[in-house]
């Protein structure tokens, strides 16, 4: 991961961005000292209406006390984590 300084993500900004945009995370550092990281956001992947009415259709139904009974079974509600 490359490290650069504020002065140079505040000098070059832009260049920053597209290098980040490229696909390049940086550490930002203040006086020597790591204060951030910067990287690409992870793209969203879109899931059609059609696609998710066609899975909601075609999925099992589930019983939610079943399920809550399940869940309890294996879970202990008084530990935390």
């Amino acid at each position: 991961m490359r490290t650069i300084t504020q002065r140079q993500l505040r000098n070059d900004s832009a260049k920053v961005l597209r290098a980040v945009q490229e696909g390049q995370s940086m550490t930002i550092t203040r006086n020597g000292t790591p204060v951030a990281e910067l990287r690409p956001v992870a793209a969203r992947r879109f899931v059609s209406r059609a696609t998710l009415e066609e899975a909601s259709r075609t999925a099992p139904r589930i019983d939610a006390r079943r399920f809550r009974n399940d869940i309890d079974a294996i879970i202990d509600p008084w530990v935390d984590d």
